[in-house]
């Protein structure tokens, strides 16, 4: 998936003169990295108290936070910023293909590497001590914000939430809709990754625990079902010989690539891409196998006490 960004941003970057807005009247360079004060301050401000608290946690207990957690957390951060900053945003704006990349980075990269840094403990540490008592208190058990949240990110309702926010937005009445009013496109944005931590909560399971431990097996079949509903996705939008989204052909296209192949590569993007929940299936996998070969080997050691002793 990263060398599907990747590559993306670097062949099409490299195109002059496409437009910048998510309209075809504002043009401008599709190398322009577009500094947005209400994209950038927030996650100055998320990363610098991520950070501070990091810092103060790793000295007063080295073992408390592992540099692996600062390294995902950046890169989530990086993801937010590289999706609704770089040269992505003005692509997006004429080509479907970097329209799904930037929300891939918002749905899979982003939320899943912010969840995997566990960021609860350090995101406290990094506030004063009297913001950081009252924050805690927030998500104490029998608080409102944890009963909330414990039951918004209960399986089925994280999936169905996720899901049914994926087609929406997939609509061609919202795309569109999305496509023409910056407020709406920000809308968009903002419920795909909000609906997407949701929906990768059960899967990692952060700070603090709401459902316990979630059972391996169940955490497999939520995301081939996840993997499956991707797929379906791509392929209604990659596989009409319609243009689905009109405004595509309304804008400046590249010469090579007219709106029903730029369609039909940005739906295999999003088809290929649902490949990329495989990963975090095969590592639950792993460990289940790994959970149970060390509940086999207990059971054999304790057979073979009993044995001796008897």
């Amino acid at each position: 998936m990263a060398a599907v960004v990747f590559t993306a941003v670097i062949i099409f970057s490299a195109i002059p003169n496409l437009a910048w807005a998510h309209a075809a009247t504002n043009p401008a360079s599709a190398s322009d990295w577009h500094w947005r004060p209400e994209v950038l301050f927030p996650l100055i401000f998320f990363g610098a108290v991520y950070g501070r608290g990091w810092l103060r946690l790793r000295s007063l207990n080295f073992g408390a936070v592992h540099p692996i957690q600062l390294a995902v957390y950046v890169v989530g951060l990086s993801a937010i910023c590289i999706a609704l900053i770089s040269p992505i945003d003005s692509l997006a704006s004429t080509l479907l293909t970097m329209h799904m990349v930037q929300h891939l980075l918002l749905l899979m990269i982003a939320p899943l590497c912010l969840l995997l840094a566990d960021p609860l403990a350090a995101f406290l540490w990094g506030w004063p001590i009297r913001w950081r008592l009252r924050a805690g208190s927030l998500l104490a058990p029998g608080s409102l914000i944890r009963h909330v949240l414990w039951a918004l990110t209960l399986m089925p309702v994280s999936w169905s939430v996720y899901v049914l926010n994926l087609w929406a937005w997939h609509h061609p009445a919202l795309y569109q809709m999305a496509l023409g009013n910056e407020w709406i496109h920000d809308l968009q944005h903002l419920l795909f990754f909000s609906t997407a931590l949701l929906f990768w909560w059960p899967i990692v399971n952060p700070s603090p625990r709401l459902h316990g431990e979630i059972s391996y097996g169940y955490r497999v079949i939520y995301l081939v079902a996840a993997t499956l509903q991707n797929t379906l996705l791509g392929m209604a939008i990659s596989l009409p010989e319609r243009v689905v989204y009109p405004f595509y052909a309304t804008v400046p296209q590249l010469r090579a690539l007219a709106p029903i192949d730029d369609q039909a590569l940005g739906g295999g993007i999003m088809w290929v891409s649902g490949h990329m929940y495989l990963i975090p299936i095969l590592v639950l996998i792993a460990r289940l196998l790994k959970r149970e070969e060390a509940a086999v080997n207990r059971s054999v050691a304790k057979e073979v006490l009993n044995r001796s002793h008897g």
